[in-house]
């Protein structure tokens, strides 16, 4: 399975991207009040990137052999994503108030990058460490 790495390691950083850019343009759909931020097609082309994404992760833990829970940057990385996730639900819930919105769609954006940041350093301290 490690011949796959390098592709496998492309696409889940292909569908990072894919992900972030859908979810910054359904976040800026919703507020700007544009009910296509909730259209099936972009919902469902979300659920089929980040299932792709989270396919790949799963699949790079196994050929690297490092897992959540027990290196400390992957913990991060669930936990924030966990985090991001709850988030954009309620970014792009139509329950939420559009105040409300604009936050969760901050904050969400905002741990997205963490993410990344973590990602790239494989250390919690993330943007820190790359930077400092």
């Amino acid at each position: 399975m490690e011949i796959y790495y390098l592709a496998i390691r492309h696409v889940h950083i292909g569908c990072v991207v894919a992900s972030g850019l859908l979810f910054a343009l359904r976040g800026a759909l919703a507020l700007a009040g544009n009910p296509a931020a909730r259209h099936w097609s972009l919902r469902g082309l979300s659920w089929t990137i980040d299932t792709t994404l989270l396919t790949a992760a799963l699949l790079l833990t196994t050929i690297v052999h490092q897992y959540p829970f027990v290196q400390g940057w992957l913990t991060a990385k669930v936990l924030l994503l966990v985090a991001y996730v709850a988030l954009g639900l309620r970014a792009l819930g139509s329950d939420t108030p559009q105040r409300a919105r604009a936050a969760y769609f901050t904050a969400a954006l905002a741990v997205y990058a963490l993410i990344i940041g973590i990602a790239r350093a494989h250390d919690p301290l993330g943007w820190i460490r790359l930077l400092g």
